[in-house]
């Protein structure tokens, strides 16, 4: 970057650089910027097409002309309680649904080639949980993670049922169906990727691609989880978005998949790590279950 970052000292005259993450925030007298390298998705393109559709929650590209770096307004973010924020977002995420979407024509192997990789999903975690239940109930002294993990193995298995089940529901649902509703996705949603002033922006459109609006839920979802109450969003979503009933079915099972725990260098960790996923778990179904109830 430092050729680059040359020729953007001499154009915008920072009297400030500020490296975070993947961006470097130029703080000028003429305002300020972000400068981010440029990867395959070509911005300026998407821009207008998001412009087109009535959609602007975006921060302006203020110069594409490098060949590997663009320049974007910097937006400061007003500070505000992680739940105003996420629910802010969801509005924001719902307008973007609905103003992309349409409905594509699919060939009769789309819905297949993706059940086949839901179902190979599902039958890795239930041989790799298997062979954990039986590696490890033979130990005589189980670690901590391992015994946190026993302790739940019906939990994980149970959530493995569940989503073989509905995989098979969902398939029987949309297998002879021949449009399929595509939207422009961000692909990349978490809390940090939204800013709030006198406008909402969406920022790091770089992932974006047409696909299932369901990807944009479920990656929010296994963002922040942990953050918000994810059920009062879903509901706030749905009442914007009308999902079909298979969209909410492939919504439930995708957030259901147990996490694979995997092993770190140290049993604190392990610990850390496995109680992480079992949350996961646990939060998941208090999530999903009111819904099944109700239906």
């Amino acid at each position: 970057m430092n050729n680059t970052l040359d020729v953007l000292k001499k154009i915008y005259k920072p009297y400030k650089i500020t490296f975070l993450k993947k961006v470097l925030i130029l703080n000028t007298t003429s305002g300020d910027f972000v400068v981010k390298r440029k990867e395959e998705k070509d911005i300026k393109e998407l821009y207008q097409y998001l412009e087109s559709r009535s959609f602007s929650h975006f921060p302006n590209l203020k110069d594409e002309a490098r060949s590997e770096y663009n320049v974007f307004e910097y937006i400061p973010s007003v500070s505000m309680p992680k739940e105003q924020k996420a629910y802010d977002l969801i509005n924001v995420l719902s307008n973007l649904h609905n103003s992309t979407t349409y409905y594509k024509s699919v060939t009769e192997d789309e819905f297949k080639i993706i059940f086949d990789k839901i179902k190979s999903n599902i039958d890795y975690l239930r041989n790799y949980y298997e062979e954990f239940y039986e590696k490890t109930k033979k130990e005589e002294y189980m670690t901590p993670s391992n015994y946190l993990l026993m302790r739940n193995i019906s939990k994980i298995f149970a959530a493995l049922e569940f989503c073989s089940s509905e995989l098979d529901a969902w398939y029987s649902m949309v297998k002879e169906d021949s449009k399929k509703r595509v939207c422009l996705i961000h692909n990349n949603l978490n809390l940090e990727h939204f800013i709030k002033n006198e406008k909402e922006y969406l920022i790091s459109w770089e992932k974006s691609r047409i696909d299932t609006p369901i990807i944009d839920l479920v990656t929010l979802y296994q963002n922040e989880y942990f953050n918000v109450h994810f059920g009062v969003l879903f509901d706030k979503y749905l009442e914007k978005v009308h999902l079909s009933e298979d969209e909410k079915k492939l919504f439930f099972l995708l957030i259901s998949l147990p996490k694979k725990t995997e092993l770190k260098e140290t049993e604190f960790r392990n610990c850390e790590q496995a109680r992480k996923d079992l949350d996961y778990l646990f939060i998941t179904e208090e999530l999903v279950r009111p819904y099944y109830a109700i239906k």
